[in-house]
């Protein structure tokens, strides 16, 4: 009876998903620098770790339920103190209009997370408190079940990871077009091959536009259909070369692939 009052529950938000109150802007870019309209994507969070008494940025997440965040395996150690920050623009300013804090209740990693292999890297966080939505705070709709993107649909990434490689964490959230690459292409020789997977997803590779350390863990933006936002993918890993490496493209966690791990794990 649990399971069926928590899917239906799910049911509720995943009708009311992916529709921000502030528009974004379609046409900015993530390593270069520009930065996203504030709140115009309201469920990525930002997951900081405790250490010497101030909370640090360490990875991006997104929102998908009040209660649940969706950010990648390899962002979570069990021997660091979490919380969520939720609603936020710019880090720097702690008590920002429209932001929350939110403690950690239980963190589930994928039970066959690989990180040597960088497989699976996917995790659930479920929050110790249940948030309340506003303009600010919204969450982002899941795709459908095994769904693939053709080549070229044009999607985005969202984080403050370091603006360019070996640069600076960025203060105010960062956002960037990031077309699909296909797995027939992305798994190529010369672009990722073997070590890309069809339960990832690439995006991006022209160089210029890219995500980069500190975007670990966020959403791949993707609109459907109907308009609604969809997390396409969690940031994995990219090029050791540089954050922007031609035919290296930001390699994600495909979302789709993981539904029933999602909703498993929801019910616990």
């Amino acid at each position: 009876m649990l399971g069926i009052t928590v899917f239906t529950t799910f049911l509720a938000y995943a009708s009311s998903c992916g529709a921000p109150i502030f528009q974004p802007n379609l046409s900015a870019r993530v390593v270069g620098g520009e930065d996203a309209i504030p709140h115009s994507w309201p469920w990525q969070i930002s997951l900081q770790y405790l250490r010497d008494n101030t909370w640090r940025h360490t990875c991006g997440g997104t929102l998908i339920t009040p209660n649940h965040v969706l950010t990648a395996a390899h962002c979570i150690s069990n021997t660091l103190t979490y919380r969520v920050a939720l609603g936020k623009n710019n880090l720097e300013v702690e008590d920002e209009a429209g932001s929350l804090y939110v403690g950690v209740d239980t963190i589930f990693v994928h039970e066959k997370w690989n990180s040597f292999l960088v497989r699976n890297d996917i995790a659930l966080i479920k929050l110790a408190e249940t948030v309340e939505l506003s303009d600010t705070i919204q969450v982002a709709c899941l795709p459908e079940e095994g769904s693939l993107l053709p080549q070229d649909y044009p999607c985005f990434v969202t984080g403050w990871g370091r603006l360019y490689t070996n640069g600076p964490i960025a203060a105010e959230l960062q956002q960037g077009l990031q077309p699909v690459v296909d797995y027939a292409t992305c798994s190529q020789r010369d672009w990722w091959g073997t070590t890309v997977k069809e339960t990832m997803v690439c995006a991006g590779g022209d160089g210029v536009i890219s995500a980069c350390n500190g975007d670990s863990g966020g959403p791949l933006n993707c609109q459907a259909e109907n308009g609604n936002w969809d997390v396409r993918g969690i940031v994995s890993f990219g090029s050791g070369l540089s954050c922007n490496t031609f035919k290296k493209p930001t390699v994600f966690t495909r979302v789709s692939a993981y539904i029933d791990w999602i909703n498993q794990k929801l019910q616990l």
